[in-house]
């Protein structure tokens, strides 16, 4: 029987491209992104279950949902 590893997904934020308009905050349901010292965004892994929400409303596109080994 082949063992499944479960993934889970999670945002990711290029900072480097980040402008930390906000928007990506306003729309997560469980607040795991705050904008650290006015400069980008930061995600709280321990509470992003990678929904999706930032990713579609960043209009800089600069999150994408990963897949991360649980």
């Amino acid at each position: 029987m082949e063992t499944r590893i479960k993934k889970k997904r999670r945002a990711f934020v290029h900072t480097d491209m980040c402008v930390a308009c906000g928007c990506c905050q306003k729309v997560c349901p469980l607040n795991a992104i705050q904008i650290w010292n006015g400069i980008w965004a930061r995600v709280d892994e321990t509470k992003c279950v990678g929904c999706g929400k930032c990713a579609k409303e960043c209009p800089a596109s600069v999150i994408e949902i990963q897949e991360v080994a649980s």
